[in-house]
């Protein structure tokens, strides 16, 4: 019998203008990282355009695991607070398809990886809130920097990276209060949250930083076996 490979569902960012050839169109797309990393944990990937937010239950039941993508910021609305000048422009349809994916794979058990903006809408749709803008945050417009972060011990992330690890980053917004029933599993040495998960019987792990910029697949590959 062969080996049937998980599938990893991967949210996607909606451009009202992309360039390709001779076209000029608005687009769904992704960095080509996010598919890469999938496959080289032994993963399949499907890109998840942003839908109807009422389909995403039906959507990741056809799923063996979801990835919740980095992009643009959240809008501030969605944690009760009102919008710092620093905060990037809203990405309301984003927001609401991504959240929805979120309550769908929460509420069926789907292992659940996010990344960057995946951890921060993780936070969010448990109720949690954001800082909007961190001073001193890490990198140059577009361009990923470098830092270690220290796992908590006793926790899902200790377990699958045991030891401190420089990871890539760009870093804009964090977590600031927690979501409900939502631990912290990684801290940078600045006290900023750098993991988040939810204990207990789900699969669901959030990064601050960017595993697909890099070459450690372990995250990635923890969760493609718990999708398995």
């Amino acid at each position: 019998m062969s080996h049937r490979r998980p599938l990893i569902g991967l949210s996607t960012y909606l451009e009202a203008s992309a360039r390709w050839g001779v076209w000029d169109l608005p687009a769904a797309l992704l960095p080509a990282g996010y598919p890469q990393l999938v496959r080289a944990a032994g993963g399949l990937s499907a890109m998840l355009p942003p839908d109807v937010p009422g389909v995403a239950a039906e959507l990741v039941a056809r799923l063996d695991g979801l990835v919740i993508a980095g992009g643009p910021d959240v809008e501030p609305v969605r944690y009760g607070a009102e919008r710092d000048q620093r905060c990037g422009p809203p990405a309301r349809e984003r927001d609401a398809w991504e959240l929805a994916l979120i309550e769908a794979a929460l509420a069926a058990g789907t292992p659940l990886l996010g990344i960057c903006r995946g951890m921060q809408l993780l936070n969010v749709a448990l109720g949690g809130t954001l800082v909007q803008h961190l001073d001193g945050h890490t990198g140059a417009a577009g361009v990923f920097g470098s830092h270690p972060v220290k796992p908590v011990p006793d926790t899902l992330y200790a377990s699958i990276a045991p030891e401190e690890t420089d990871v890539p980053a760009y870093h804009h917004q964090s977590v600031e209060r927690l979501g409900r029933g939502l631990v912290v599993s990684a801290r940078s040495a600045d006290g900023t949250i750098e993991a988040i998960e939810v204990p207990g019987r789900h699969w669901a792990l959030g990064v601050q930083w960017h595993p697909e910029a890099g070459r450690d697949t372990r995250v990635m590959a923890a969760l493609v076996r718990a999708a398995s």
